[in-house]
């Protein structure tokens, strides 16, 4: 687990091996999702980003409930 410390302007650095699996860049913008008392950094992503994500994906009708893959 990697950890970081809080400085006394309450910044945070995110380390070198963490950025370099996730390609953030400087400059990008990043949201904070709290659930109790827990605390995710997601990065926020462009549409040209995000183009094709669903690419292949079958889009016929709904099934119920029992029926959908694990």
């Amino acid at each position: 687990m990697t950890q970081a410390i809080l400085s006394t302007k309450y910044q945070l650095v995110i380390p070198r091996a963490i950025r370099q699996r996730l390609h953030l860049r400087s400059g990008q913008r990043m949201m904070f999702l709290i659930k109790g008392n827990v605390i995710t950094l997601v990065p926020e992503r462009s549409l040209s980003e995000l183009r094709g994500i669903a690419r292949g994906i079958k889009h016929g009708p709904l099934r119920e409930k029992n029926e959908r893959p694990v």
